[in-house]
């Protein structure tokens, strides 16, 4: 059963700006804090950001939070990650899951910062 399908990754030059979609269950979705997590080649996945059950209340890891926003669409069911000032260093594969994480990883979206 899919949880979670996530798209908006691609191929962007550093200093770049990306937006990522999540669409979520609503089983998935409804009732939850939401996080986006990223893992990059050869190391462990990470929390980038989170986002309360009503969108009120957004967090996120110090090595983004200036850069990243993540937001939540409740009637579609729909989380996003806004992301700018993109760096190599946030190359990864960016995935979406309640916070803390309840359900399996879907595919994720690939994000590559290069120049």
């Amino acid at each position: 059963q899919v949880h979670a399908v996530e798209s908006g990754g691609g191929l962007v030059q550093p200093g770049g700006s990306l937006r990522l979609s999540c669409a979520a269950s609503r089983r998935t979705f409804s009732g939850y804090a939401m996080g986006w997590f990223r893992q990059a080649p050869g190391k462990e996945r990470e929390f980038v950001a989170g986002i309360s059950r009503s969108g009120g209340v957004t967090y996120a890891d110090d090595s983004v939070k200036d850069r990243f926003t993540i937001s939540r669409d409740l009637g579609k069911s729909m989380l996003y990650l806004q992301m700018s000032s993109l760096t190599p260093g946030d190359t990864a594969v960016y995935y979406c899951n309640t916070n803390p994480p309840l359900y399996a990883w879907g595919q994720g979206t690939q994000v590559t910062v290069s120049s």
